[in-house]
């Protein structure tokens, strides 16, 4: 759900926000309030403003913004055969996704990605016997065609890797020879070693990206610094700077020349056998 407000002030004019219906909530001196991260869970996370160790920057657009904690998030769901319960749905700053808090039987404490439906006091577990429900984690052998799943591993026990951005599925299509077919929210449709864990359900918070911040000052809480055109540039910044008033006879390029629309970009090394459908297809 998204929430928008009366323009009270220019900025609020077309502010559209997430409205976090879905998150664990709990009373603070009369007023809501969202539950408190788990502090086991949590880590310090240095902010680098898109710097490497020399000092200069390979990430432009980034610095200042708010302070974050990093959560650690179970990728792996290596815990078989352990039933948890759902303690809490809760707001992660460091994903689009939100992130839910399960409270194992033998006491441990995760948190792993929140999918749509799930719900505070639920259970989930993961094991080859598992149910097939939101949130429960099983190797995708055993899990039936046309499941909807997330958070896949690429390579078994290495933790998931793929699709693990707010909204976004993938849907098992196919099983043989050790492989699984998967078509994943790109539209590609590509082969994965059986033995490799996924866990069910559409990941929550589907509607992040009607999300508009309304002014600049929100971009710069994030740590999102200004984006200069560049056809706003001199010859000598960008390709597509100089030139006597504006024109739009140039090919969209990046600053080191590179093409941005068409040209690809794979690694010659990087092997296609185990793509089935190209994307773009």
């Amino acid at each position: 759900m998204t929430k928008t407000f009366r323009p009270i002030t220019p900025s609020q004019r077309h502010l559209v926000l997430n409205s976090n219906e879905e998150l664990t909530r709990g009373i603070e001196k009369g007023r809501r309030a969202t539950v408190a991260p788990e502090k086991s869970l949590l880590l310090k996370k240095m902010a680098t403003n898109g710097r490497n160790h020399h000092g200069h920057v390979t990430c432009r657009h980034r610095g200042a913004g708010h302070k974050r904690f990093y959560r650690i998030v179970d990728f792996k769901r290596d815990k078989e055969n352990i039933a948890a319960n759902v303690a809490s749905i809760e707001y992660d700053p460091n994903r689009s996704a939100h992130i839910a808090l399960l409270h194992y039987m033998d006491g441990e404490k995760r948190y792993i990605l929140a999918p749509q439906g799930l719900k505070r006091g639920g259970v989930v577990s993961t094991g080859d016997e598992a149910p097939f429900e939101v949130g429960c984690c099983m190797k995708l052998k055993f899990m039936p065609l046309g499941s909807f799943i997330h958070n896949i591993e690429l390579v078994p026990g290495r933790g998931g890797k793929l699709v693990r951005s707010a909204g976004l599925s993938a849907q098992l299509m196919a099983k043989s020879g050790g492989y699984v077919t998967v078509k994943m929210p790109s539209g590609e449709i590509r082969m994965i070693n059986e033995d490799c864990r996924a866990t069910f359900g559409v990941l929550s918070n589907a509607e992040w990206n009607l999300r508009v911040e309304g002014k600049a000052g929100r971009r710069r809480w994030m740590g999102i610094r200004p984006t200069v055109r560049g056809t706003a540039m001199n010859p000598v910044d960008h390709p597509h700077g100089g030139g006597e008033g504006k024109h739009n006879g140039y090919i969209p390029q990046t600053p080191w020349a590179m093409y941005t629309k068409g040209y690809k970009t794979r690694s010659k090394r990087k092997s296609n056998k185990w793509i089935v459908k190209d994307r773009r297809k």
